[in-house]
């Protein structure tokens, strides 16, 4: 077997939606990510032998003629055609892997909860192209879309300043290192969010040239924040900004009208996590509001 590859996960603490149209964004690795470890076997069978663990537990076992782009057997079909169909794009893209009749054994390894919304395709997206030496971007946009934020932080392993403007990106790894970092909370709201419903809403919406470069500014002003004071006010003028343009409540209004810190989403409205700070009794504050997973800025992030 060979050594692991490893993806962090991944959270987007500016311009979710607008970093679709080129808004500059600002992105930060997590701890957990995903493991991947293959072995070949030079058997003329063609075969995948797949093996997807959450967090160490076995999830989904599939096995795959990629010769003819068949699921052989399974144990859940929809997750298993996701896989095929990734798989066959490895094959189509790649010089170097599924290109002769070995066998594969596979095994991934999602180190997170697949609800925290942390990048459990993105993560996998990055492994498979590199071990099959492909662009990751180009395998993301073939099996997935989506404005390539993640799989950038999953390719840099760090802090990013992200800007996608086609047909070009601009990734611009960071230290990000704020000095009030350890008092940044993050908070998972246990309703993983279908990412592709915000985005249509997004999408509804006209954009204006305007709108994209004051959120690219946003992201410039939060990089010089000096204090958590001005941080938290450019938080609060981020979702209020975003609210107005969406049409939809901020997750503080919707859950934490009497928070008496800011509440910032990230990535996708309404589920997964946000951030906000710490104040006086703020575990008991989120727990009494039903949310018990709160986790510090060290903790979480890489």
């Amino acid at each position: 077997m060979m050594g692991k590859i490893f993806s962090p996960g991944k959270l987007l603490l500016t311009s979710e939606y607008v970093v679709l149209d080129g808004a500059l964004a600002l992105a930060l690795p997590t701890k957990l990510g995903q493991e991947f470890f293959v072995e070949e076997t030079l058997d003329h069978q063609s075969r995948i032998y797949w093996s997807a663990l959450h967090q160490g537990k076995p999830w989904l076992k599939a096995t795959i003629d990629y010769l003819n782009g068949e699921i052989v057997a399974t144990n859940i079909p929809e997750a298993a055609a996701f896989v095929l169909k990734v798989l066959m794009n490895v094959k189509a893209l790649s010089a170097m892997q599924l290109q002769k009749d070995s066998s594969y054994s596979i095994t991934t390894d999602l180190q997170f909860p697949a609800n925290f919304g942390l990048g459990s395709s993105s993560t996998l997206m990055n492994n498979l192209a590199q071990w099959s030496n492909i662009e990751s971007f180009q395998l993301n946009e073939t099996s997935l879309g989506g404005s390539g934020y993640d799989i950038a932080v999953a390719k840099e392993k760090s802090a990013i300043l992200y800007q996608n403007v086609l047909p070009r990106r601009i990734i611009e790894p960071i230290n990000f290192n704020p000095a009030f970092k350890d008092e940044l909370i993050f908070i998972h709201l246990n309703q993983k969010q279908d990412s592709r419903e915000g985005i249509n809403l997004y999408r509804s919406q006209e954009k204006s040239p305007q709108l994209i470069e004051e959120f690219s500014q946003l992201t410039r002003d939060v990089l010089k924040a000096q204090n958590l004071e001005d941080f938290s006010q450019l938080m609060n003028l981020h979702e209020k900004k975003l609210s107005i343009f969406l049409g939809i409540e901020t997750v503080s209004e919707k859950y934490f009208e009497n928070c008496p810190s800011f509440i910032k989403s990230l990535g996708a409205w309404g589920g997964d996590f946000v951030m906000s700070s710490k104040f006086s009794g703020f575990e008991e504050y989120f727990q009494g509001k039903g949310f018990a997973s709160v986790f510090s800025y060290r903790d979480l992030i890489a």
